[in-house]
């Protein structure tokens, strides 16, 4: 459980540092809409790749076992 809890604070803090990312580059050139929509993106493909990192862990975990 306590693995899960900083797995999980990890890609918390991951998602927040690359959404703030993006509004720092782009922030104040584009307009509100596009940076939101640009910050959207961005999270659900760091989502996506968070997803596939545990998915891949649980994998090797059942091989071991």
């Amino acid at each position: 459980m306590k693995e899960i809890l900083i797995y999980l604070v990890v890609a918390v803090s991951g998602l927040l540092v690359m959404s703030y990312s993006v509004h720092m580059l782009v922030g104040g050139l584009v307009s509100p809409e596009t940076e939101y929509m640009l910050i959207n993106a961005t999270i659900l493909i760091g989502v996506t790749a968070i997803a596939f990192m545990a998915w891949d862990v649980i994998q090797r975990r059942k091989g071991r076992k």
